[in-house]
């Protein structure tokens, strides 16, 4: 009986998984567009969540008032950068057909400076804040492109689905880097070595991780866009800045999009503040060490796997709208409990709710923004989409670095009001009907 129940079962899940893809996609590739979350995962784990913005505020910055705000007004930097630049490599990716290309020149880069934080320590706060600003711009910029294939890979009514695969496996990623780094963090506190000494490593380790695990995605996915029709008389600047401007005057067709992407800013604002700050705020007003911190993490990316796996599901079942609403409600209830926890059991509890809903909320709203894209246009309207997102890094972290800075480190407080951002994000998602948005994109004449 056992052995009939494996083939039907493996034959439901390959007829699942054949369901929710485009006609010409193979399972390698998408598994190829899936490592990449994979890959750069352990960036924004090691680098930006778990070890290294503790790092920088207890070591690099000398645990002196500001450093929570220089930590996130370097970021705030990156993420102004992103915003200037992603409508335009966007435009140019449609254009050039030219998104694997540019994929490739991004993760060169993240895998580079990341590579070098490794000579960040005491007194050395002005290459470290370069540093972050560059691999934190190429994570961001590669981190666009990658979603533009999203609807070239999976069918309208699975793109959450399939969404949710490459975040879901993403987290997965964020696990091996952080379990990589815990081990040789475990060895060498055993050494007497202190984090002046073990955390420059980690960094190499996440760069090399990053880089092997990306290797599959630029083997096997392919690049199906065509190059557009160019403007006469342009040069390449010129051309992008053409396109965006022609898409920007064409975004009163896309009003559930526009609003979305506004819906966006709010509440990637408050998701932003809890990835960039959660592992300060671990140490410094639940009094965490460092070892306690990325075990934590390392937890909280298991249940960010599942609810983004779980919630791809969901979403192409119960709808968009309601799966980011649900969301939303779960994340305000992790702000009232981080914010009232002080032990560290309620704290635990609030950050596997968090890791829950980021897999859900980043999931459905990338899977969101694919189904409400002109087809001609994914790689730009994913730039605008990557434009919203960071400029909701700069408004939430910053929040958080100045209430945090002006009321002399009350981390609580800092939470606590950051969390509003969600309440603002749920506000305006009610307004947004996919129905309508979706007819917009299939009529898209350009």
């Amino acid at each position: 009986m056992a052995s009939n129940i494996l083939p039907v079962a493996h034959h439901r899940q390959y007829r699942t998984m054949r369901t929710s893809l485009n006609r010409t996609v193979t399972r390698r590739e998408v598994w190829a567009w899936a490592m990449y979350d994979f890959a750069n995962s352990g960036y924004t784990t090691v680098v930006i969540t778990a070890i290294f913005n503790a790092y920088f505020v207890s070591v690099v910055a000398d645990n002196q008032p500001w450093a929570t705000f220089a930590w996130t007004a370097a970021l705030a930097v990156s993420y102004a950068a992103i915003m200037f630049t992603a409508p335009l490599l966007g435009a140019y990716a449609d254009a050039y057909a030219a998104k694997k290309k540019l994929l490739a020149l991004t993760t060169a880069g993240c895998v580079t400076f990341t590579a070098l934080l490794a000579f960040s320590g005491p007194g050395s706060l002005w290459l470290t804040i370069a540093l972050i600003v560059l691999s934190n711009f190429f994570y961001g910029s590669g981190e666009n492109l990658v979603a533009a294939f999203l609807p070239e890979l999976a069918r309208g009514n699975a793109l959450g689905k399939v969404s949710g695969w490459g975040w879901s496996l993403g987290y997965v990623g964020g696990l091996v880097s952080l379990g990589a780094c815990l081990a040789y963090v475990t060895w060498a506190q055993a050494q007497g070595q202190q984090a002046a000494d073990f955390v420059p490593m980690t960094m190499l380790i996440t760069a090399a991780l990053f880089a092997l695990s990306s290797l599959p995605t630029f083997l096997f996915l392919k690049e199906r866009a065509v190059p557009q029709p160019h403007l006469q008389g342009k040069n390449l600047m010129q051309e992008s800045y053409m396109r965006l401007k022609q898409t920007l005057a064409h975004a009163q067709h896309y009003r559930d999009l526009r609003r979305f992407l506004i819906c966006t800013v709010f509440y990637q604002a408050g998701i932003q503040a809890v990835i960039t700050l959660a592992a300060i705020y671990a140490q410094q007003a639940m009094h965490f060490t460092t070892q306690q911190t990325i075990l934590l993490i390392f937890v909280v990316n298991i249940t960010a796997a599942v609810g983004a796996f779980l919630f791809g599901h969901l979403q192409d079942r119960i709808g968009h709208i309601p799966a980011i609403a649900l969301t939303l409600v779960g994340w305000i209830v992790m702000i009232l409990l981080a914010w009232a926890a002080e032990g560290p059991v309620m704290f635990w509890v609030a950050a596997n709710l968090a890791g829950v809903c980021m897999g859900a909320s980043q999931s459905a709203g990338r899977a969101l923004v694919g189904l409400l894209s002109p087809a001609t246009r994914r790689a730009e309207f994913f730039g605008l989409w990557g434009l919203a997102v960071k400029l909701s890094a700069i408004l939430g972290p910053l929040t958080y670095g100045l209430v945090s800075w002006l009321s002399q480190g009350d981390h609580r407080l800092a939470i606590l009001i950051t969390g509003s951002y969600f309440l603002v994000g749920l506000a305006i998602l009610v307004g947004v009907d996919v129905r309508r948005g979706r007819r917009a994109a299939l009529r898209s004449k350009f």
